[in-house]
């Protein structure tokens, strides 16, 4: 909560707790409006009384946007609008004054309420954002303050005396002032100057981010108290002008064009209008928690927070209901919780959905999807999307509860036995939090794990946790150009003892067992049990016993887990004993020695040969690895359908987040190749075809036209791989069907059918060596991100074009579409997007750039030529002059210096050109028939030091920078020089 601040002699509290219910509408003497009529009221009133464009909600997945998880404004649809990047030919660049209501959600990223959703009786992570545009100076300031107080006093019957406005009180560091201009519109529109309060950058001026266009807005605010005792401000209504753009180097450069975003939540909005304190009060919730109630059995909701909700239970109340409104919004918007970024982040919110209707609201398995049918009841109206895709929601909520009840189940049986295990000052271990956890094995997500400690007032290891997380990021940063780590190994003796033994080779037959259910989702990787054949330590001898916190390898007798072979990276998971669940066995890797498995893994306590162990898969890693070793066999095909037979694998690596394919080609890929590449991919996955997998005799393989094998020693019988053709019709030497389709010897774990490949972008290519191209990929939600990445910059590129083909008016702005080119530059060389795009566009801003920097070159030659006239009417000949010009270019500068000492060879130059905040640009020449001794270095390094700032060049020009309010004096330090040494 912001301090309280003074203002007219009084506190007012901003943004303050919500205490709990109130029952106080605004008026008695009609019901409050129901939350559709707001929304209605809102969309109709800039439609019909002020002539704006009503435009549908975007998305919550941001659409070429990678600097985004979810669309978490109203404005990030009209980005391309405020950075000037809109494409002329879009319907987009003719919108005007625009109007609708954005569905935005905040959790992960930047701007994040999941951690306080619950704890308190207004954060959201979805919500609902009412917004009214004008683009390109249609309308500013004074329009958007007049509407908007009409709207809130006129149509929704506001007091007006419960309206508090703020403005940008001004920054003087920046040279920026106050924005007098917004406080006079809200004194002439009549509100009180005592309810008119300024605050600084913080709370009163909008940016962006780093970067791009950015303003002052103007604030709404309403008083919760209605003028009883201290006043408590709630913001409704954020206005923002966007008057400036923050460049690259910091400073604020005005725009071209001005333009209004307004924002306010529609879920407070509401609940001022029906009188609440609590979001949660309104009928946007109220239904949802009544069918919580009714679907759990829990007491009923009262609205209660902090110490006073016993037992979590109104805590509980509010994470479903706002948890199960984002799954729906999201899921019908094709985002689905899965393994990275955005769908890391919806499996997080899930799961911690699961957790509080389980374990608090004591809800029954499948309840989470019965939740559903209310959301698209009070939202499906507004959003047909989510009416449209309820079957689909509500299926694919239920099968995650469902796989995460267990998992909740044994990490909670983990944590209670490690708790009771730890000394009353010991911490809980970070090795156990992480096991559990989305990155572990479990899938709990971590703030979950957090905050069921924080039940039993138990503190986590944070610092131990942060390390295992570094240590993870950077395992990932290397996944695209894997390095091949050594783990550890059986050697030759080792292997010797054990054959010696007669101990037979792992039977690793269940890693194959999977199917696929009716609703095209996968069975759960059955458990596997095993016994311990053997331990070894780390330095690879053979133990009986490994004890507490001993990384060691672990030989069974047979595992479910995929060992890292043909370039598949291995399976990961975690282990338990029979006769005891609830201490988990991390597992992170298993390699294939000499037929053997061997299991890495960490002990949290005793494990002895004999024991009787149950192994279980990640089964989103398994996933994520199968859906790209089926994607590498269609890419491998693709490649020898658009590149001829000749084209030969040469090796490739596979995890759940890229994969690498290695390939021997005549000549490097055109874009046109993999553009052609990357459609046969497309379109095999678009068939969605079965894919085969079967054990052959090797001898059946021999001959067989088509068929794809590497020059290794392959076992028998082999698995051969099919795609849409049973195993048995490809390797009839008449069928010619490995000509046809992917046929390949193959012993990695697969999809059972393509089109759960998604999509794939090749996303990087380069020459290895001459003749071998290597090739990245991704699939599936990352892929068809990559593909709107790659529309949105080709769109910003030929807007850029459209820009330049119009020309120039001065120096300024061709310097402005020429960094714009640089930007564009960098942002192609390293978005992730599909490569053959991606050569396209970086040809296309090649010759751009050339042209751009040309325009510049010849609009500084005509504004040198014309300051030079100027200044040689100004001054009659003689061995030097010493003046001021106004150019906002150092080259413009140096360029009339050195006109002028073209046209009067015989004078020596130094110009000043003042900029905003004081700084100022030099520029000097000297003359040819001066002494050696005066050069143009020292001449400028003089007069710049004088002003605090650099300068450097050669001894017949040179430039500079410096800071100075007295100008005068520093053209006085400049004359003297020059004359000292004439």
């Amino acid at each position: 909560m912001a301090a309280p601040v003074a203002a007219a002699g009084r506190a007012i509290r901003r943004t303050p707790p919500w205490r709990g219910p109130s029952r106080r509408p605004l008026s008695s003497a009609s019901p409050p409006p129901r939350a559709a009529a707001v929304r209605a009221a809102f969309l109709s009133f800039f439609r019909d009384r002020h002539g704006h464009r009503l435009v549908p909600s975007a998305s919550v997945r941001p659409r070429g946007d990678p600097s985004l998880l979810f669309v978490n404004a109203g404005m990030n649809q009209f980005k391309p609008i405020f950075l000037g990047t809109v494409d002329p030919r879009s319907e987009m660049a003719g919108f005007r004054r625009v109007a609708n209501s954005q569905k935005c959600v905040r959790a992960g990223g930047r701007h994040s309420d999941l951690e306080d959703v619950g704890r308190d009786l207004s954060h959201h992570t979805f919500f609902e954002m009412l917004g009214n545009w004008a683009f390109g100076g249609e309308y500013f300031k004074e329009e958007a303050c007049s509407m908007a107080w009409e709207l809130l006093t006129q149509v929704y019957g506001i007091p007006e005396e419960r309206l508090w406005v703020s403005y940008f009180s001004g920054d003087p560091k920046v040279g920026l002032d106050p924005d007098l201009e917004s406080r006079d519109i809200w004194l002439r529109l009549g509100v009180p100057a005592s309810r008119v309060l300024s605050f600084g950058p913080q709370e009163n001026f909008w940016e962006m981010g780093d970067t791009g266009p950015c303003g002052p807005c103007t604030e709404i605010h309403y008083d919760l108290a209605g003028g009883v005792g201290t006043p408590e401000l709630v913001e409704l209504w954020n206005l923002v002008f966007m008057q400036h753009n923050r460049e690259a180097d910091g400073s604020l450069q005005p725009l071209p064009q001005r333009h209004v975003d307004t924002g306010m939540g529609l879920e407070r909005l509401v609940a001022v209008l029906q009188g609440r304190r609590s979001t949660y009060d309104t009928d946007l919730f109220s239904p949802l928690l009544s069918a919580i109630h009714q679907g759990c059995g829990a007491p009923p909701y009262l609205g209660r927070v902090g110490a006073a909700d016993e037992g979590r239970t109104d805590t509980a109340y509010r994470v479903v209901a706002d948890h199960i409104r984002t799954l729906s919004v999201c899921i019908a918007d094709g985002v689905s919780p899965g393994m990275s970024g955005a769908p890391l982040v919806l499996r997080r919110i899930l799961r911690r959905a699961v957790r509080f209707s389980s374990e608090v609201l004591r809800a029954p398995p499948g309840f989470l999807g019965s939740l559903v049918p209310v959301v698209v009841e009070t939202l499906g109206d507004a959003y047909p999307e989510l009416q449209k895709n309820s079957a689909q929601i509500a299926s694919l909520v239920s099968e995650d509860e469902a796989a995460f009840l267990a998992s909740l189940q044994r990490g909670r049986r983990i944590i209670d036995r490690t708790v009771r295990r730890l000394g009353p000052s010991h911490v809980f271990p970070a090795e156990v939090a992480w096991s559990l956890s989305l990155s572990g094995n479990l899938g709990l997500p971590l703030d979950l794990v957090e905050l069921m400690l924080e039940e039993k007032g138990v503190q986590l290891d944070s610092a131990g946790l942060a390390q295992l997380a570094q240590e993870e990021a950077q395992r990932r940063a290397q996944q695209a150009e894997p390095i091949q780590e050594q783990g550890l190994q059986l050697d030759v003796h080792a292997l010797g003892e054990l054959q010696r033994r007669g101990v037979p080779p792992t039977d690793d037959s269940p890693k194959y067992s999977y199917s696929l259910q009716p609703g095209g989702g996968y069975a759960e990787f059955g458990t596997c049990e095993a016994q311990v054949l053997q331990l070894y330590t780390e330095d690879g001898r053979a133990v009986a016993s490994v004890g507490e916190g001993q990384r060691c390898g672990l030989l069974l007798d047979r595992t479910n887990f995929y060992a890292e072979q043909g370039g598949q990276a291995s399976d990961r998971g975690y282990l338990v004993r029979v006769e005891q669940q609830d201490v988990l066995f991390p597992v992170a890797r298993a390699q294939v020695c000499g037929g053997f498995i061997l299991h890495e893994a960490v002990a949290p306590e005793c494990l002895k040969v004999g024991d009787q162990v149950q192994l279980h898969v990640d089964k989103a890693w398994r996933l994520g690895c199968m859906e790209k070793h089926t994607a590498i066999h269609l890419l491998n095909w693709a490649l020898r359908q658009a590149l001829g037979p000749g084209t030969e694998q040469r090796g490739s690596h596979l995890n759940p987040e890229h994969l690498r394919l290695d390939v021997a080609t005549q000549a490097p890929l055109t874009p046109e190749q993999l553009q052609a590449v990357e459609g046969i991919v497309q379109e095999a996955v678009g068939q969605d075809e079965a894919v085969y997998m079967e054990e052959v005799a090797l001898a059946c393989t021999a001959h067989v036209p088509g068929l794809r094998s590497l020059d290794e020693i392959y076992p028998d019988p082999v698995r051969v791989v099919s795609v849409g053709v049973p195993v048995a019709h490809a390797l009839d030497p008449a069928s010619q069907a490995a000509l046809q389709t992917s046929v390949e010897l193959c012993c990695g774990t697969h999809l059972l059918r393509t089109g759960a490949v998604g999509d794939l972008v090749i996303v990087g290519e380069r020459q290895l060596t001459k003749g071998t191209t290597r090739l990245l990929a991704i699939t599936g939600e990352q892929a068809q991100q990559a593909r709107e990445v790659g529309q949105s910059l080709a769109q910003e590129v030929e807007a850029a074009a459209e820009r330049l083909s119009r020309g120039s008016r001065d120096v300024v702005e061709a310097q402005r579409l020429s960094k714009d080119m640089g930007r564009l530059t960098d942002a192609v060389d390293t978005a992730m997007m599909p490569q053959w795009q991606r050569r396209q566009l970086q040809a296309t801003l090649k010759v751009l750039q050339r042209r751009a920097n040309t325009a510049i070159r010849k609009l500084e030659v005509g504004q040198a030529a014309q300051k030079t006239q100027e200044l040689l009417r100004r001054h009659s000949e003689g061995p030097l002059i010493v003046d001021t010009v106004s150019t906002e270019s150092l080259s413009v500068l140096v360029k009339v210096v050195r006109q002028l000492c073209e046209q009067v060879p015989s004078t020596s130059v130094l110009l000043l050109s003042p900029q905003p905040q004081g700084h100022v640009l030099c520029a000097c020449q000297v003359a040819q028939s001066v002494s050696p001794a005066f050069t143009a270095e020292a001449w400028a390094l003089a007069v710049c030091s004088h002003m605090g700032g650099k300068a450097w060049g050669s001894r017949v020009v040179a430039q500079g920078t410096g800071s100075t309010a007295d100008l005068e004096a520093a053209l006085s330090t400049a004359r003297a020089y020059a004359l000292n040494q004439l």
